[in-house]
């Protein structure tokens, strides 16, 4: 059976502080939902200062899916790891980490936006050296014992519910991040399908002689909408797949490697692409057996909440059943 994923961003760029709180809490009851109906996990990210209302605390949203729900995991891809206090993000990964029995995956980019940078008052230059502190930090933190920080002895505690701590991984791109997951002995989660970026992690962990794995996306992870008619939801909703997709492309320099980077100018472009897919249930199940994950983006690009419904509604009760039979 395919990983099945719901991801929420909670972009809206017509939002209202009302609209925008009944998305939020839409999100939940879709977390909740689709937690009863056993999909895998919810996907969220992060994102600052946009004029889209993109979120920028995956961190609360996942405590909160973890306090809606009661099996389903939360992965967090990607945060902005030099954006983070260190010590305070092993706090809050910690509690989380407790709160949902082991349910958080975080995926720890140092981002592509130097705009994100700049609001936070974080050098954009010294990204690499402080995602390499943030991630040493999380490691020693995570003990329970006291460690060396910044020249001052520290203990965090509670120690996290997963021995020997939470799941973390390192995203990117590029060899840097390779490295540095394989000196610290931490998954890789290339943020497109980059062969040759695992066989060059694997190679380093050989050198620094430390565990770990790669987890490759496919080749093909399209961002999948259900309908029974998809044409109606292209010329109804077009424009929000594209408002997405076009914020997301703006953004990324041509060296960032990304599985979901659209250079789709207008909705029929995007539809001929293929990143952003309309799908009826059927060939959603096709689908599924030709990749490794079914992501589902049910308020993609501010789709009303009706209408993400609908398309969560169809996902559960006419693909699920048929991928688990």
């Amino acid at each position: 059976m395919a990983f099945t994923v719901v991801r929420f961003n909670l972009v809206d760029p017509r939002a209202t502080p009302e609209s925008l709180s009944a998305r939020y809490r839409t999100a939940l009851e879709m977390a909740a939902y689709a937690d009863d109906r056993g999909v895998d996990t919810v996907q969220t990210e992060e994102h600052h200062g946009t004029g889209n209302n993109w979120l920028p605390s995956p961190f609360v949203f996942a405590g909160s899916v973890f306090g809606a729900t009661r099996r389903i995991a939360v992965t967090v891809s990607a945060i902005i790891g030099p954006l983070y206090d260190p010590l305070r993000l092993a706090e809050d990964i910690a509690v989380l980490d407790l709160i949902g029995a082991g349910r958080l995956v975080t995926v720890a980019g140092i981002g592509y936006r130097p705009e994100e940078y700049a609001q936070q008052g974080v050098e954009w230059t010294r990204r690499g050296r402080l995602q390499d502190e943030l991630l040493e930090t999380l490691l020693a933190a995570w003990t329970g014992e006291p460690f060396e920080y910044r020249g001052r002895t520290v203990r965090v505690t509670p120690a996290p519910y997963t021995r020997p701590h939470p799941l973390l991984l390192v995203g990117g791109s590029s060899r840097a991040a390779a490295r540095r997951a394989a000196r610290l002995g931490l998954p890789l989660f290339p943020s497109a399908h980059l062969p040759e970026l695992e066989t060059y992690y694997h190679q380093q962990r050989a050198e620094f002689g430390t565990e770990g794995f790669c987890m490759m996306p496919p080749a093909e992870t399209p961002l999948l909408h259900v309908a029974e008619d998809p044409d109606r939801v292209w010329a109804e909703y077009g424009d929000c797949f594209l408002h997405e997709a076009r914020t997301y492309s703006s953004w990324q320099s041509a060296d960032i490697r990304s599985a979901v980077r659209s250079g789709a100018e207008t909705v029929d472009g995007l539809r001929a692409e293929g990143i952003y897919r309309v799908v009826t249930p059927d060939e959603c199940v096709t689908l599924a057996e030709g990749v490794g994950s079914l992501v589902l983006h049910p308020l993609c690009g501010g789709i009303p909440v009706a209408e993400g419904w609908r398309s969560l509604r169809l996902f559960a009760e006419s693909v699920l059943p048929r991928l688990k039979g």
